[in-house]
């Protein structure tokens, strides 16, 4: 699992959700957010190894205009995983 912080050319709305379509119909993206500060997405991905993670980056990233940069941080570690007030509510 990597967590890619990713920042667009431009912050347009067309720009915007034509990105969040991307994001919804890619299998490797398992979780997308639409963030403030220094990058517009935050993105938690899956690839069985570094070289199916490039593979992605090239085809998703690469090859997108629009994509000013991206940042990969690599999972070394789940510390803590929970739902929150769901987690306890379905506790009950």
């Amino acid at each position: 699992q990597v967590l890619v912080q990713v920042s667009l050319e431009r912050e347009r709305a067309d720009i915007i959700d034509r990105f969040k379509t991307a994001i919804r119909k890619t299998p490797e993206i398992m979780t997308g957010y639409y963030v403030t500060v220094e990058a517009d997405f935050v993105l938690i991905v899956t690839a069985r190894d570094m070289a199916d993670y490039e593979q992605f980056t090239r085809r998703f990233f690469y090859e997108n205009s629009h994509i000013k940069g991206f940042k990969t941080m690599v999972v070394i570690d789940l510390v803590q995983h929970h739902l929150g007030v769901l987690d306890h509510e379905l506790a009950r």
